[in-house]
């Protein structure tokens, strides 16, 4: 039986590696779509987009966009 400490860790871990995966199979849409273009432009695409997600210019969750630190 796992204490509470070890399933959050689990977890953040779990989620550490869907991150992971999603950018590789993203940095694989850009070089499928764009054969001919260098690593270093591969990357360059790639961090845009992790900077700029289309339709998800505020995070991931639906609501309110709220300043952070809240005052």
């Amino acid at each position: 039986m796992s204490t509470l400490h070890e399933t959050l860790a689990q977890r953040l871990l779990m989620a550490g590696d869907l991150f992971e995966t999603g950018v590789a199979l993203k940095r694989q849409q850009i070089r499928r779509g764009n054969p001919r273009m260098s690593e270093e432009e591969v990357e360059r695409r790639l961090a845009e987009w992790l900077r700029h997600r289309p339709g998800a210019e505020h995070g991931d969750a639906e609501g309110k966009v709220i300043t952070w630190p809240r005052p």
